[in-house]
């Protein structure tokens, strides 16, 4: 049976540990909306494996590439957004498919995008 990683496992303190980070860090973190452990009966958090991959994120962006808790708040939403956005369009290759429609033809009006290749850009 598969593990679900949203289910709460780690407590601040094992999180603190394995992490190199302050309890009061978890804390300011989930003030700022940028983790949300989840709660036992007691109120004591509970981090997930889900909780512990964004953590890793945060981490990455401000320890190694120095970006202020405002801009992990821009990158975490940008991050969020896109995997919605993704979602959706898995759900509707999945409807298209099961309609039979998933080969549909391309439109053939020109977008006026940009095309980035290996050796340059490229007026599509």
């Amino acid at each position: 049976m598969a593990k679900d990683p949203r289910m709460g496992a780690y407590m601040i303190g094992v999180v603190s540990m394995r992490y190199g980070v302050h309890p009061q860090t978890l804390r300011l973190y989930e003030r700022e909306g940028l983790l949300a452990p989840s709660r036992t009966e007691g109120k004591t958090r509970l981090y997930s494996d889900e909780d512990l991959e964004r953590l890793e994120f945060i981490l990455n962006l401000t320890r190694d590439l120095g970006v202020n808790l405002a801009g992990v708040e821009v990158v975490l939403g940008l991050r969020d957004r896109l995997n919605r956005m993704q979602e959706d369009v898995e759900r509707l290759a999945q409807i298209l498919e099961a309609a039979g429609l998933k080969d549909l033809p391309r439109s053939s009006s020109s977008t006026g995008l940009v095309k980035l290749t290996t050796h340059g850009l490229r007026k599509r």
